[in-house]
């Protein structure tokens, strides 16, 4: 449903002119079809939320290292590259959903302590998957445990 939606988001782009969002997306298309050679599989929308995921964040790393070295112009169109990816990706988890949902997998998994941060941390990639920040959520596990 999701690779759908891209290829169907690329051909309106095409019939618009629109080349920046055409290359944008190409730039999807091709990082998912890596992963479906990698794999020897049609991702699922799972398998592609979680491309597009690295895809957001590489973006938006890249936007911050050029606009710390003054390439404001390079920046901006990584933004904008994350802005597209963000659009095919759900909703993130809130503040306080967050917190509630890893208070109900500790409960879930008996987690005790630090040494079962493991436990939480897969369990709660499972259940939320690309609408979690893995590294947020770490350091909110590691509050809710610790």
């Amino acid at each position: 449903m999701l690779i759908e939606r891209i290829t169907e988001d690329m051909k309106l782009a095409m019939k618009a002119g629109d080349k920046a969002r055409v290359a944008a997306i190409r730039m999807l298309r091709a990082a998912i079809k890596d992963r479906e050679i990698e794999l020897g599989h049609a991702l699922d929308d799972d398998e592609a939320e979680a491309v597009l995921a690295r895809l957001l964040k590489q973006r938006k790393e890249a936007a911050a290292q050029y606009a710390e070295g003054g390439r404001e112009d390079l920046a901006a169109a990584e933004r904008a590259e994350a802005e597209l990816i963000q659009s095919y990706l759900p909703e993130p988890l809130g503040e306080q959903e967050l917190r509630a949902l890893i208070e109900a997998i500790v409960e879930e998994v008996g987690a005790s302590g630090l040494r079962d941060m493991g436990k939480v941390m897969g369990a709660l990639k499972a259940r939320a998957g690309a609408r979690v920040d893995m590294g947020r959520a770490s350091a909110m596990v590691k509050a809710v445990l610790g």
